[in-house]
């Protein structure tokens, strides 16, 4: 039985002695009918050559390494894995035989969908092209329907959500059905009425799905599976008609390309593999219009030295060489479609080449390739021309015989007048076809003529054309409209534009969306973008967009790029005990908001570079930044509006402000500063890194939200920054202070007790009481290191003492910082305390304290309402419940000393009054200037005097307040000044002004944003409030502010000229 098998089925039937079953003939019987799929699809290398000596007419001889015999051992050899590359195919054919796949694989793709995916031919009704343009039919329905598309790219886009304009036919169809056309016209161009399920058209692959589809007989559909009849083991009927143009897909599906069936007999014969190879390469480079034959040199030259100019792709003279690192040439268009196609290697030696690493070869071999001499194949001209210069003299030709015809065609002119016939259509009245037909020798001179004379820039060319034909009409408003339109300031505003709008007048969707309608009803014209430019323009603005790389790569952040807004309680389990999260915070990550906000700079840094007289390439690295942190609460944030977890409603902002860019030229020894913030303290230039609803006083979940945050930070300090800048990779290294924080903020970040602590300063260990007894002389002690060790000897107390004891060695340390800050002083607080010890020094000078003892609590009541109706009535200060920074502004004037000594009794006092609000003014510009030593340097140089004579008067004539005691920012203002100016330059820039000014901000945008989720709300508050510091959006509203007199110009012309005649009459008046 066996013998009889073998001899029946040859190879394929043969089966290893440990397969068999104990009842050999079962087995054998079910071995048959059940066969396995890859053996009966790949045949045996001896089956492939019997078959095609079969059809070529002889029998080849059989390769001596291949064994034909038909022992258990070769189905083992088969099913182990003896059908591999290397056994069947041999290496020189594996690029052929992958190219052979790919035209099998686009001859599927020709007979598919592009839309649906269905068999064309299974579609009753015709074939329509993707890139073609609307036929007559399909546009006048469409416009029945009032859509004005022209294209079916543009229709397919607005219909099925689809973009086919950057389809490849290696990839994708390149028709769609009827079935799809009758959608998208029953949809009026806009929308889709069935629910068509446009399938994802990936590269052809080993596992394609196109070209092997699974059986569907295999797929689990919820029905019975139905028995398969057992087929005869023997050749099928050959068929009367030849179908090798058809594509097998499966056992049942079968695909056949357009037209009709070729009727030819079954045994055709095989192609050449040279001639097979070269069809195949033309369906993917199709450069047969643009490359040059080698056919056309004129000279008999050797074939080898003629194999060195012919690319190795297409076989035609080198057009714009490459060479790949194989040192193979290779035209640069062929080489990138053959790679795109058939995956990145030569296709000489099969060696790996990537498109990045192909160069131009040398200038000794492109001059003799240039000075080829090629033979001119116009009928009648058998010039012998440079390779060079081939394309101007076949340019020549053409040019001659556009002449000739054009001559011809005025002969015509003067013949075809009387013929008579229907007269002849104006050139708008005429179909798009027919409009192309009789203008089509106009196109072609023009183009030309861009060509030559601007580069092949034909559209400014026809604008141009059309331009002059308007002024030679005295058409003059249309053409300012086209005119503004070509250098892009027309009447339709860029997305970017349209974006600062409506983030700087805080419009939310709806409202700008009702804007931009009521706006393009009224005008007839599409002044504003909608709101899908306007998203397209936010992702190139926020953070996330552009690619970087940091050198060393940073510790414990990941390296992706594309990361836009977080949540900020990541690992939030495994640093607070393990307590569940009762807040929301979304922020950016730390090194990809920098990034962001270096591009949003991009257009100040390179002017920098320009005005500095620095080159690109002298400065592509030693890039210094200088970032200023600020951080701090918000105070009571709640709305009405707005679901979501119980949360507190105190919020918490950390804000980012890029002060200085220097950089350190290769040559120079000495950083040159490109780039300072003109505005530090401005809510334009804080820039959000994180917002929370926390309490600042909740030290653990602040520590907790903001530990990220400080790792990153940590990280970034000791690596460096590559970043495109103008078009070149720069190096940039971060420097961070965190000097925007208030005096309650520091104390929570550096671990030191509250305000009211004995230690009544950040900078210093003075306690009160020593600070009210030498109120000139300290110098900054304390840094965030020197806390770090006071706060681990707090918590271990090495020399056992007592409690009092050890707070006085750690000098009122008493929980762990987190955060590195900058000692320094914050001006804007500092304003604000000194302004509070103002108004209550006032109201002890109203009544009179140094005279009394510890006055009655309603006494001090009844100065405060005489001090606060005084103010009222001469200053129109109304009074206040807690002190703020426009309020401490107005009060500190020398204005209002002399409203407040119209209330105090006595002469003495006032001059005392008088002069202790002379001597502050004259210190106040020292720490409130972003530039104090060009803003006021008299004031700085005479600061130490003043503050000596400030803490003279406090300690003499106003002792009975400060015997013993002094402020926090008083001590502050009179003894650390001089030391941190001299050490920073400057204390206002540096002051936490632009984060505290943005409060304001986050209530608009959440306004703006109000949603069901606090967790949306609080991403759009963080987006929109990172779009309102963009600089980018900033230089657009400056360029574009007369948009509103132009949108108005637009909406009603005849109001603007009356209005514009009657200001004119009123002038000649």
């Amino acid at each position: 039985m066996a013998e009889e098998s073998l001899e029946t089925d040859g190879l394929r039937s043969s089966m290893p002695a440990e397969l068999h079953h104990p009842h050999s003939k079962y087995s054998q019987w079910k071995f048959k009918l059940f066969r396995v799929k890859s053996m009966e699809k790949a045949p045996l290398p001896s089956e492939t050559q019997l078959e095609k000596g079969a059809l070529s007419g002889f029998l080849p001889p059989v390769a001596p390494n291949i064994e034909l015999d038909n022992g258990p051992g070769s189905v083992m050899k088969l099913c182990l894995g003896g059908k591999s590359k290397e056994n069947v195919e041999g290496p020189g054919r594996r690029v052929d035989m992958k190219l052979q796949e790919m035209d099998t694989h686009m001859n599927h793709l020709r007979c598919l969908c592009r839309l649906c995916g269905y068999v064309l031919r299974k579609v009753k009704g015709p074939v329509h092209d993707v890139h073609a343009d609307l036929d007559e039919v399909s546009k006048g329905a469409l416009r029945k329907m009032a859509c004005r598309f022209s294209s079916w790219p543009e229709v397919i886009l607005k219909v099925f959500k689809v973009d086919v304009t950057e389809d490849t036919e290696a990839v994708h169809p390149l028709s769609f059905c009827h079935r799809c056309w009758m959608a998208a016209i029953r949809g009026g161009g806009v929308c889709s009425f069935s629910r068509t399920r446009v399938p994802e058209w990936k590269p052809h692959s080993s596992p394609c799905h196109i070209c092997s589809p699974k059986k569907p007989s295999f797929q689990r559909t919820g029905r019975k599976r139905r028995k398969s009849i057992p087929r005869a083991q023997s050749l099928g009927k050959r068929t009367r008609w030849d179908h090798s143009n058809s594509i097998a897909i499966g056992e049942r599906r079968v695909l056949r390309p357009f037209g009709d069936y070729n009727h030819g007999p079954v045994l055709r014969a095989w192609k050449k593999q040279g001639i097979q190879r070269e069809n195949w390469v033309k369906n993917i480079t199709h450069c047969q219009k643009d490359h040059l034959s080698t056919k056309l040199i004129s000279e008999r030259l050797p074939v080898d030295f003629l194999f060195s100019f012919t690319c190795l792709v297409c076989d035609h003279l080198l057009f714009d060489p490459v060479q790949a690192p194989c040192a193979h040439l290779f035209c640069r268009s062929c080489i990138i479609k053959y790679n795109h196609v058939l995956g990145p290697h030569c296709p000489a030696c099969n060696l790996p080449s990537a498109p990045d690493d192909l160069t131009s070869p040398s200038k000794a071999f492109l001059s003799a390739l240039h000075s080829l001499p090629l033979l001119c194949p116009r009928g009648g001209c058998g010039q012998q021309v440079r390779l060079d210069s081939f394309k101007a003299h076949c340019l020549r030709h053409d040019l001659d015989e556009q002449d000739k015809n054009e001559k011809s065609s005025e002969l015509d002119i003067y013949l075809l007048t009387n013929k008579g016939g229907r007269p002849r259509q104006h050139l708008l009245s005429l179909t798009r076809r027919a409009q192309k037909h009789r203008l089509r020798d106009l196109k072609n001179q023009v183009k030309v003529f861009a060509d030559r004379e601007e580069g092949g820039d034909l559209k400014s060319v026809c604008l141009t054309l059309f331009l002059l034909a308007l002024r030679s009409g005295n058409e003059h408003r249309q053409a300012d409209e086209l005119e503004a339109l070509m250098q892009g300031r027309g009447f339709g505003l860029h997305p970017a534009v349209c974006l600062a709008i409506r983030v700087n007048t805080f419009l939310s969707c709806s409202q700008y969306h009702k804007m931009y309608r009521t706006v393009k009803a009224t005008s007839g014209r599409q002044i504003f973008q909608p709101l899908h430019s306007l998203r397209a323009a936010e992702r190139e603005l926020l953070p996330g967009f552009h690619q970087f790389e940091w050198q060393p790569a940073l510790k414990n952040v990941s390296a992706s790029c594309n990361v836009g807004i977080i949540n900020g309680l990541s690992g939030w389990t495994s640093s607070v005990d393990d307590s569940p999260a009762d807040t929301i915070t979304r922020r950016f990550r730390y090194d990809v908001a920098l990034v962001s906000a270096l591009k949003d700079l991009e257009e100040d840094i390179m002017e920098g570079l320009r005005d500095s007289g620095l080159e690109d390439c002298a400065c592509t690295s030693g890039f210094s930044v200088m970032i200023k942190e600020s951080c701090d609460g918000m105070g009571d944030v709640s709305e009405k509006h707005g679901g979501g977890p119980v949360v507190p409603e105190k919020a918490v902002r950390f804000s980012i402000t890029i002060m200085s860019i220097s950089v350190l030229a290769d040559d120079e020894e000495e950083a040159v500063t490109i780039f300072t913030e003109p505005k530090p303290n401005s809510e334009l230039s804080c820039k959000p890194l994180c917002l929370m609803f926390v309490d600042e006083s909740d030290h653990e979940t602040l520590t907790a939200l903001l530990g990220p945050i400080v790792a990153e930070r940590n990280a970034m300090k000791e690596s460096r920054l590559i970043l495109s800048i103008g078009g070149l990779p720069r190096s940039f290294r971060f420097h961070f202070r965190g000097t925007g924080y208030d005096e309650k903020m520091v104390r929570e970040m550096e671990g030191l007790e509250a305000s009211g602590s004995s230690y009544v300063c950040t900078l210093c260990d003075s306690s009160r009481a020593e600070a009210s007894q030498n109120m000139v002389l300290h110098s900054i002690t304390r840094s965030h290191d020197e806390n770090l060790e006071r706060y681990e000897i707090w918590r271990t107390n090495p020399f056992s003492e007592s409690g009092e004891q050890l707070r006085d060695r750690v000098k009122g340390v008493s929980a762990k910082p987190f955060m590195e800050t900058q000692p320094t002083l914050d001006a804007l607080h500092c304003d604000i305390g000194n302004a509070t010890e103002f108004y209550k020094i006032f109201q002890d000078e109203i009544g009179e304290v140094y005279e009394k003892v510890n006055p009655s609590r309603e006494e001090r009541r009844s100065w405060r309402a005489a001090l606060d109706k005084q103010l009222r009535k001469k200053l129109k200060l109304k009074p206040i419940m807690r002190m703020n920074g426009n309020y401490a502004r107005r009060l500190m004037t020398q204005e209002t000393v002399e409203v407040v000594c119209e209330l105090v009794p006595s002469e003495e006092r006032r001059e005392a009054l008088r002069e202790l609000m002379r001597l502050y003014l004259q210190m106040k510009p020292v720490w409130r200037a972003t530039f104090p030593a060009k803003e006021c340097p008299d004031q700085l140089c005479r600061y130490s005097f003043n503050s000596q004579s400030f803490a003279d008067l406090l300690s003499s004539t106003f002792k009975y307040r400060y015997n013993g005691k002094i402020t926090n920012y008083l001590h502050k203002t009179l003894a650390h000044v001089p030391e941190i100016i001299e050490r920073d330059g400057s204390i206002g820039a540096w002051a936490s002004e632009g984060n505290e000014s943005a409060n304001k901000l986050f209530r608009r945008f959440r306004k703006m944003n109000a949603r069901q989720s606090k967790i949306f709300e609080l991403e759009d508050v963080l987006k929109h409030h990172w779009l309102y510091t963009s600089k980018y959006l900033q230089k657009f509203m400056e360029a574009h502010k007369d948009s509103a007199k132009a949108l108005q110009a637009t909406i009603d012309p005849v109001d603007i000229l009356e209005d514009e005649d009657l200001s004119m009459e009123m002038t000649d008046f």
